[in-house]
């Protein structure tokens, strides 16, 4: 399996733009910017779309493992948040933190834990960083 996305960019760093694209179309020309990334823009960024894909491959992986526990979520919803840390030599992703709140029905505690680990740690895309990931999970009634 293979995805692609496409971007564009014109002008300098500061006062320049450009567009994201996806393959499948559900990005179509999506303005991004100096701006939208280090400021408030209206554009999106390429650390909203990272913290995005984690997000929405956690809930996945998590849904995979809590069938092998013989659950099934009624809600999944978690929120990711991507930190961009400035160092000396630029810039680097220092943080994934991944915040869920699930309604799970008859899971105990340690069915959820195991299922939420597993999730993080097998996820493709918590694969795919190399940074801290942290996961802030509660089982809600």
């Amino acid at each position: 399996m293979e995805r692609s996305a496409k971007a564009q960019w014109k002008g300098d760093l500061k006062s320049g733009g450009g567009t994201i694209s996806t393959g499948s179309g559900v990005l179509s020309s999506t303005p991004y910017s100096f701006r939208d990334r280090f400021e408030q823009g209206n554009g999106t960024n390429p650390e909203e779309l990272l913290a995005a894909a984690h997000a929405g491959c956690f809930s996945m992986a998590l849904s995979a493992e809590l069938q092998k526990e013989g659950l099934k979520a009624d809600s999944i919803d978690t929120t990711c948040r991507v930190t961009l840390e400035k160092e000396s030599e630029g810039f680097a992703i220092k943080k994934s933190a991944l915040q869920l709140r699930a309604k799970i029905p008859g899971a105990s505690q340690d069915a959820f834990d195991r299922a939420t680990q597993n999730a993080k740690e097998g996820c493709p895309v918590s694969k795919l960083f190399d940074t801290e990931i942290t996961l802030d999970a509660k089982l809600e009634e």
